[in-house]
């Protein structure tokens, strides 16, 4: 057999011959039924007939979880809102059989001679008995939420066209007492389920414990055989470059073909690149299961992907399909990928590990993701968002903590398309499964150190969990689990077998802050610190070189607040003196002191936007801090944590409806690909320049201005250059704040510009008086912005705002996107920029994103520390 990748046209003319429908595959997602088991009497084998009458069974929501079903039939109020959470009764109260559920879908499909149906469920939370027209498909119960079910249903389905699946839902066999423990008592680690979902600091527990069919339900019909796991990888030698021309890179493809017939099946195993076929013939024998592996391809000058903040994110589409001998389309499956390597170092300089990707080393920007939605609420549209939010925020890593599941596919997809490297733990936790001595957990250290109970069910998992995520460019590395390894029978043969032979591409570390990882010279846990911290510290003060885990607060505005927290609770938090109950359990971190700096609050509105000054200063300063020991100190760091599956009052950079804060937009300033910023320690100024050339015919422009009068100086502009991936001191501001002699504090603006004048970076500063405290910003006379909008495309407008002259600086301005018909916020909306200083006599544009099928019009809001609330029609 050759492995020449040109077909002869004889070859192409016969393709173009085919016209056969080789695939069918669609989703159950409406029109489930579902009834409490202690209704119901019957069996599946009697349920799952089409004329069994199912009167009086509740709607069901497939996707989901009994919880979102029970939730969208009113039967019980929000958990999400208030304590409402308290109103609902708990698993481990309630025993098993309360959440125990039948969900049942009637559908039509017919099977013809030759195809074969199948049916898929992605994922069911916990175990489940599969029924269809009478007939169970699965011989013992299936287990474990992290674990994808198949089954032939050619023989079952009926000649009339309609067919019922009914399915037998059971909880978790030990959801575990939510006594606030991390994970509660311990023991949901016995299964292999999510640990969050019976509580952890910063969520309350899930009552059902995600019990329900959770993942998509698909039925798909096949031609005789079933192509499926198609496996890609690319190899990019060498250190290349975004945008030149690329030496070529080497594709490698295999996939699975399951004859489940009775006689073997022939043909041709495919895929078309660069207006070139790869195949190779391939005989499957009756009953079998094969991998096939195609010829390797050379591709000339790839388009390379590449992380967020270095070049672009190039995918490329194809299709892999099985032909067979008499030109009969058996299958196919649609395949997109990037083409990019993946590879690491050890920095013996910080001792940590060192990412590179197309031969080039990447400074690691990362946040930790818990889960989308706590109660399992996922869509596409949600996901894109939300991975749209980790690149605006200029990051460039999305780490998938070990206490919840391994993504969808679909989450993978929108980090393929932002740029988003994705860090996957397993499922694993330092605090469930035995790390500490923790008089919360129901059993030792040592059995908690054997969970879950299965080992055999947690590699099966793992096989097919990887086989389901492997292809996409964006997954970046494996992680045993978080602060913990599993257990040795579990991460031997995951190390040594499985990921060598299902994947073989990505580095595995044990666990999320394991030596071999960033070693561990400070001592503790190795990572944190977790509270909000002197944003000082950030630059003076080293923390371990490759941070898992560092970062504090994140309460949103005081829009986002009135969304969950009743009226009544509506009081904002004192430094000293207890905090509402509400708050508390909605996981609130204290801001501390650093409220208090900018004066007291004078209500819960006062407090949140003080509060967002200081969710800005703390995620820039943490970035920037970071940022100017790069390569000295450390190789990266990953904030604890960038988003929250439930309506939290911590670690957040935009709430859970997809309201940003200025979280996000203190990360987005802080971690430009280029930028200009000054330490708060010693008041230096440097540039960082993460990208891969050097930067040349740069201006640096200072100016200060007094907090009070508004007095400004011009300092200093000097032209600079600095290399590839570094970070270089220039010059101390700290004589000109002197000279300008402003006790109450001072504001200043950095701007690096290009020879045409374009700003390539700019940065605004507000500093504080000589008592250390902001309080000064209190005494700030009114500016009065001029805002103008205008639509400049479907879904995009451009707004304009510009201070007069003689102003005062216009001092950090939030704006939004509203509804004109109830002036309620437009979510998600994607800005530019927020939460923005204007200098007299300057103007900023900003352009804001919206979801493009909202018709209604709108309206821009602006308001800010002294800016009175200004509204404006979109003409």
């Amino acid at each position: 057999m050759t492995t020449t990748t040109h077909i002869k046209s004889l070859f192409f003319a016969m393709l173009l011959c085919i016209t056969l429908k080789a695939q069918q595959r669609y989703e159950l997602n409406s029109g489930w039924l579902c009834a409490n088991i202690t209704d119901v009497k019957e069996k599946g084998e009697a349920l799952s007939v089409p004329s069994f009458s199912l009167n009086n069974w509740m709607s069901a929501t497939v996707p989901g979880t009994v919880l979102t079903t029970l939730l969208n039939n009113k039967k019980i109020p929000d958990p999400f809102y208030g304590m409402n959470n308290e109103k609902i009764k708990d698993i481990y109260f309630t025993g098993n059989d309360y959440y125990t559920y039948w969900f049942v879908k009637d559908f039509k499909e017919s099977v013809r001679v030759g195809e074969e149906a199948w049916l898929q469920l992605r994922g069911v939370n916990y175990k489940c008995e599969v029924f269809l027209n009478g007939h169970k498909l699965n011989k013992a119960t299936h287990e474990g939420m992290h674990l994808r079910q198949q089954y032939n249903i050619t023989s079952y389905i009926n000649a009339n066209g309609n067919n019922r699946l009914a399915v037998l839902v059971y909880p978790p066999d030990f959801p575990g007492n939510p006594n606030g423990g991390q994970g509660g008592d311990g023991t949901i680690a016995k299964g292999l389920t999510n640990q969050y979902a019976a509580g952890w600091d910063w969520i309350q527990p899930i009552r059902d414990r995600n019990t329900g069919i959770w993942d998509k339900v698909f039925i798909e019909k096949t031609q005789r055989i079933n192509l499926q796991n198609p496996h890609i990888v690319t190899l990019v030698p060498g250190t290349r470059l975004p945008g030149a021309e690329q030496a070529p890179a080497t594709i490698k493809l295999t996939a699975e073909i399951d004859n489940p017939g009775k006689t073997s099946v022939s043909g041709m195993l495919q895929y078309k690149l660069s207006n070139q076929v790869i195949h190779v013939h391939a005989t499957i024998k009756p009953g079998a299961t094969a991998v096939v592996k195609l010829p390797d391809f050379t591709l000339q000058n790839p388009q390379l992907w590449w992380p967020n903040g270095y070049g672009e994110q190039y995918l490329y589409n194809t299709t892999i399909e099985f032909i067979s001998d008499d030109n009969k389309v058996l299958d196919k499956e649609a395949l997109s990928f990037g083409i990019r390597q993946i590879d690491n170092v050890w920095n013996e300089h910080t001792r940590s590990m060192q990412a590179l990707v197309n031969g080039q080393k990447i400074f690691i920007k990362g946040g930790n993701w818990i889960i989308s939605d706590g109660m399992l609420r996922f869509s596409d549209e949600r996901y894109d968002a939300e991975i749209r939010f980790h690149r605006d925020m200029n990051l460039n890593l999305i780490r998938i903590w070990g206490g919840a599941i391994t993504e969808r596919p679909e989450f993978y997809k929108a980090c393929d398309k932002y740029g988003l490297l994705v860090f996957q733990d397993f499922w694993f936790s330092g605090d469930c499964n035995g790390r500490w001595t923790d008089p919360q957990k129901k059993e030792d250290q040592w059995t908690r150190r054997k969970y879950p109970d299965n080992h055999s069910l947690v590699l099966t998992a793992m096989a097919d969990q990887i086989k389901m995520i492997r292809n996409h460019p964006s997954l970046a590395f494996w992680c045993g689990g978080n602060e913990i390894t599993p257990p040795e029978d579990i991460l031997l043969p995951l190390k040594d077998s499985l990921l060598p032979m299902l994947d073989g591409t990505r580095h595995l570390f044990d666990y999320s802050n394991s030596d071999s990882m960033s070693y561990n010279f400070l001592g503790g846990n190795g990572d944190g610190p977790y509270g909000i911290q002197n944003i000082k510290s950030f630059w003076e003060h080293r923390t371990f070189p490759y941070n898992s885990e560092v970062g504090s607060v994140g309460v949103g505005d005081f829009t986002t607040l009135e969304k969950f927290i009743p009226k009544e609770n509506l009081i904002a938090p004192k430094f000293h003196g207890e905090t509402d109950s509400v708050w508390e359990y909605h996981k609130y971190i204290g801001y501390n002191q650093y409220i208090n700096a900018y004066g007291e609050p004078s209500d819960v509105k006062d407090f949140a936007m003080k509060a967002q000054l200081i969710n800005y200063d703390q995620y820039r300063a943490l970035a920037e801090g970071f940022s100017s020991h790069i390569w000295d100190w450390y190789t990266g760091f990953i904030i604890w944590k960038t988003q929250n599956p439930w309506t939290a009052l911590r670690g957040q950079m935009y709430d859970y409806y997809l309201d940003v804060n200025a979280c996000l937009y203190g990360l987005h300033k802080g971690s430009e690909p280029l930028h200009i910023m000054m330490s708060p320690a010693d008041s230096s100024v440097m540039i960082v320049n993460n990208g891969f050339t050097t930067q040349r015919d740069l201006m640096m422009e200072i100016k200060t201005y007094d907090v009070l009068t508004g007095k400004d100086s011009l300092n200093t502009m000097v032209f600079n250059e600095i290399g590839p991936s570094s970070v270089k001191k220039y010059l101390s501001v700290a004589g000109f704040l002197r000279k300008l002699k402003s006790p109450g504090g001072s504001f200043v603006s950095l701007k690096l510009l290009r020879p045409d004048k374009t700003i390539a970076s700019e940065n605004f500063y507000w500093l504080p008086g000589e008592d250390g405290n902001y309080t000064a910003l209190n005494k700030m006379k009114q500016a009065s912005l001029t805002v103008k909008a205008q639509s400049v495309g479907q879904g995009k407008i451009e707004v304009t705002l510009t201070n007069a002259d003689n102003a005062p600086v216009a001092f950090f301005n939030r704006i939004a996107l509203l509804n004109s018909t109830n002036g309620e916020r437009i979510l998600p909306t994607f800005f530019s920029d927020n939460y923005i200083s204007i200098l007299p006599g300057e103007f900023k544009k900003v352009t804001i994103e919206y979801p493009e099928n909202i018709s209604a019009k709108k309206v821009i809001e602006v308001y800010g520390w002294n800016t009175s609330s200004i509204k404006i029609n979109v003409p």
